[in-house]
């Protein structure tokens, strides 16, 4: 099996699980608080056909894992209306925070399996072993990402709407007006850190705090595994 077989064969499934259960804790979490629109519209569902989208979810993260770049993608957002919920400010930053939350309880669940599989065993693993130890590994990494990633507060992501519910009430409409340029900001600096890498604006910015609640995570895994 070649190498960037294997990859997508332990990256793929856990890329997609991430996602699907990030967008879909948005939908529970704004139907418990008064938003039925997630459910109306049937996104209150692990199947991930009605979540995923292609670009998004698969060969975007799939091209930045083979270009050793960070890893991060997006589904087809789960729809909320503000106004539904019962107290839409508070409300929207729950909703907001109910994804990368989802995505940090994933990941202690991928740790504590990956300590589970690794319990007892005397040499390095091979063969199925190898590959299901590097898939947990991997959707550690993924999911711990994906939660950092969202809470950046730059709109749309999860982090704006937690952050616009924080600020006072003129503060937060001034602050709402960037929504519609904030995904051409955050490309422009996904784009610059790639045309610039001297910069190091993805390694200064993003990968420290990634990688140091990653090696709590793999600090709970080698625990239990007795290391």
């Amino acid at each position: 099996m070649n190498d960037t077989l294997a990859l997508a064969i332990v990256l793929i499934p856990g890329l997609i699980i991430a996602i699907v259960f990030h967008e879909v804790a948005h939908g529970w979490m704004a139907y418990l608080l008064g938003d039925p629109t997630a459910k109306e519209g049937r996104r209150l569902s692990l199947n991930p056909f009605r979540h995923v989208d292609p670009m998004g979810t698969i060969i975007i993260p799939g091209i930045m894992a083979l270009a050793k770049g960070p890893i991060f993608g997006w589904a087809r957002p789960v729809p909320v209306n503000k106004r539904r919920l019962n107290n839409p400010r508070y409300g929207m930053m729950a909703v907001a925070a109910a994804g990368p939350g989802t995505n940090f309880l994933l990941a202690t669940v991928g740790a504590v399996l990956l300590g589970l599989l690794a319990r007892g065993l005397t040499s390095a693993p091979t063969g199925g072993m190898e590959l299901l130890l590097a898939g947990l590994n991997y959707f550690i990494v993924i999911n711990v990402f994906l939660a950092f990633f969202n809470l950046l507060p730059i709109p749309p992501f999860d982090g704006s709407h937690i952050l616009e519910g924080l600020l006072p009430a003129e503060l937060a409409k001034s602050y709402a007006k960037l929504r519609p340029v904030g995904m051409l900001l955050l490309f422009g600096l996904i784009f610059l850190s790639w045309l610039a890498p001297g910069l190091g604006i993805i390694e200064n910015v993003v990968l420290p705090p990634v990688d140091w609640l990653t090696g709590h995570f793999l600090s709970l895994a080698l625990g239990i595994a007795g290391g």
